[in-house]
């Protein structure tokens, strides 16, 4: 029986991805820490982690790749409606660690979260250093929805959404696509399949194309930094104030 690999024995080295698990489909290895250096070594890789608290830590690369192409990337009316007509407003990297809270909070879907406490500690340390990344959606002065993730070079690795607010995180992830279209991003990584990134227009594609694509696209030399919204792209919140524009989707 093929035994897992424990980064504690390959000198904290990962192994290539295609050498993970067909089942359970994508795991990969096992151990080490969640330390910024090793948490953009895994990315850069297709690597990701996920894992509970009861565990260790857990190392995946699944495939196939769940994965939103930013240029055919199609919102839905209502959502596009619903931007256009002001019932959100919106802002980068202002609360991220709310947006994460967001994220780790209890769901009617399931029993848990796999966002722990370590995890939480581990993303925030990344924004911090500019490399986390969040999406607020507003009410008035009240965070109804969200999504965060990791960026390197022009390469976004979404890792999870929130919504206390119908469309919430679908108009989060249509404002993020439109920023990174305008910035050069090409796809945003997904992980792993499930309905909803399914009716949100995201795709399947084979590991191997997705870690091609990623060779290019991490190694691109955008700098790392805190993230603000282009101002005419939406009605956006600067320093806590909305801004009258409109966005043109």
């Amino acid at each position: 029986m093929k035994q897992l690999p424990w980064l504690e024995d390959t000198g904290g080295i990962f192994p290539p991805a295609s050498e993970a698990f067909d089942e359970p489909n994508g795991l990969l290895c096992a151990g080490g820490q969640l330390e910024p250096e090793i948490l953009l070594s895994a990315y850069s890789q297709g690597i990701f982690p996920w894992f509970d608290d009861d565990q260790p830590i857990l190392w995946w690369s699944p495939d196939p790749r769940m994965i939103i192409e930013i240029d055919s990337f199609k919102a839905s009316r209502s959502v596009r409606k619903l931007i256009r007509r002001g019932g959100f407003s919106f802002s980068l990297d202002t609360a991220f660690e709310q947006v994460i809270s967001g994220c780790a909070a209890p769901r009617s879907d399931d029993n848990g979260t796999w966002i722990t406490h370590e995890m939480r500690r581990a993303y925030l340390r990344l924004h911090h250093l500019g490399f986390a990344h969040s999406v607020e959606v507003w009410q008035e002065s009240e965070l109804v929805g969200g999504l965060y993730g990791v960026a390197i070079g022009s390469q976004f690795f979404g890792e999870s959404m929130f919504s206390k607010a119908s469309n919430a995180s679908k108009a989060a992830l249509t404002i993020l696509v439109e920023q990174l279209s305008r910035w050069g991003f090409a796809l945003i990584d997904c992980q792993v399949a499930n309905p909803h990134l399914e009716s949100l227009g995201a795709i399947e594609i084979q590991r191997s194309d997705f870690l091609a694509r990623i060779a290019v696209t991490c190694s691109t030399g955008r700098q790392q930094t805190h993230w603000n919204l282009d101002p005419d792209l939406t009605h956006s919140r600067g320093n806590g104030d909305p801004l009258s524009q409109k966005v043109a989707l």
